[in-house]
């Protein structure tokens, strides 16, 4: 894909301004900026819901503006915050919607939006026949995925997918996303104004400001060579090189809701119960011998024994002191290989520490 010269405006204000870069077949190309950048009306001209007043659009060296703007879409995935499924639908009947306007037969809708759920780690017996009013904000965003997929398109938008999604499931969320990434090899064009999402997720990062893309270049590029004190300010470099510095674990971690919590030796069957009712997607477990575990719903739901002990899974996670350097933290659960660590003070769960939102490319 290829952006030449291409210029939107809105009013007179230029939203995108003379705006040329390529995406690379296959890889993830993110899209950061605050709000009123440009980034995401430089999604929507891609997939033409706006056409730009000036320059070209190339797609598979293509000019878009020669092309069906419906069936330009359907070559495309397309995933916003909202997610938008049709709430008197279920969720096989939202995955299939595009299926069944080709006319795919029966079997072949079923059989697809089993794999999507597969991938997307929702059990299609659990959930292919749930109303979007019955998931929770993670799990709608899944079907959402699956939807977006269903085509099997060579190119996905998304635009602030995780945004409205608490940090814990954020993280989870961009986690699963990337190993989806990996199996799919697909083209991705992802929006987001949240730079440790940008980091986390992107092989490359196109940083807009004012309309105008300032820099092109990987995460550690953009850190390590900003190309001007703006581009400086919003990946906020300096800032990170100074925190490392004087940041404990009490300063960045997240408060633990009590709603995480689930008792040792639960049964599966029960802990799933008390998720779904939750609308929680990963839970901590503190076990008698003072290890701390971290439990996964769709693993939970995996097991094909539910009377089993939750105690069986999970991971057990890193404690550290709400003292703790932040520096300290983030090389001890790089050696560890984990994302979070676990607050305790006196016994007693405080919050959490996730490495992929605190300075993760700073070591």
């Amino acid at each position: 894909m290829k952006f030449d010269h291409v210029t939107k405006i809105y009013k007179e204000t230029k939203a995108v301004d003379d705006v040329s870069f390529d995406i690379c077949k296959g890889e993830l190309f993110v899209l950061l900026g605050s709000s009123g950048s440009g980034k995401t009306t430089t999604l929507r001209l891609i997939n033409r819901l706006i056409d730009p007043d000036e320059g070209t659009i190339y797609l598979n060296g293509n000019d878009t503006k020669d092309m069906n703007p419906v069936e330009l879409r359907r070559r495309m995935g397309y995933v916003i915050q909202q997610i938008g499924l049709f709430p008197h639908m279920t969720v096989k009947e939202n995955i299939g919607i595009i299926p069944k306007l080709e006319r795919w037969k029966e079997e072949d809708i079923s059989k697809r939006t089993n794999e999507l759920l597969n991938l997307v780690a929702l059990p299609p017996d659990y959930f292919r026949s749930r109303y979007p009013h019955q998931l929770s904000g993670g799990q709608q965003q899944r079907v959402g995925l699956a939807r977006a997929l269903a085509m099997d398109p060579p190119l996905l938008l998304m635009d602030e997918p995780f945004g409205a999604l608490d940090p814990l499931l954020r993280m989870q969320l961009q986690n699963e996303f990337l190993s989806i990434k990996r199996k799919l090899e697909k083209t991705i064009v992802f929006v987001t104004h949240d730079i440790e999402e940008a980091f986390t997720l992107a092989d490359r990062i196109g940083v807009m400001h004012n309309g105008k893309i300032l820099q092109i270049g990987t995460p550690s590029e953009l850190l390590f060579n900003p190309v001007n004190e703006i581009v400086s300010k919003i990946i906020g470099s300096e800032n990170k090189f100074k925190a490392i510095k004087f940041l404990q674990a009490k300063d960045v971690m997240i408060p633990m809701d009590k709603k995480y919590l689930l008792q040792e030796n639960m049964t599966c069957q029960e802990a799933v119960n008390i998720m779904i009712s939750n609308k929680i997607e990963l839970s901590i477990v503190k076990e008698s011998n003072g290890d701390i575990k971290q439990v996964i719903l769709s693993d939970l739901l995996k097991n094909e024994d539910m009377r089993r002990s939750i105690n069986d899974f999970g991971r057990k996670l890193v404690i550290v002191p709400p003292d703790e350097n932040l520096s300290s933290i983030i090389t001890l659960l790089k050696s560890s290989n984990e994302k979070l660590a676990i607050v305790m003070n006196q016994n007693e769960i405080q919050g959490l520490v996730m490495i992929d939102s605190v300075l993760i490319n700073l070591v």
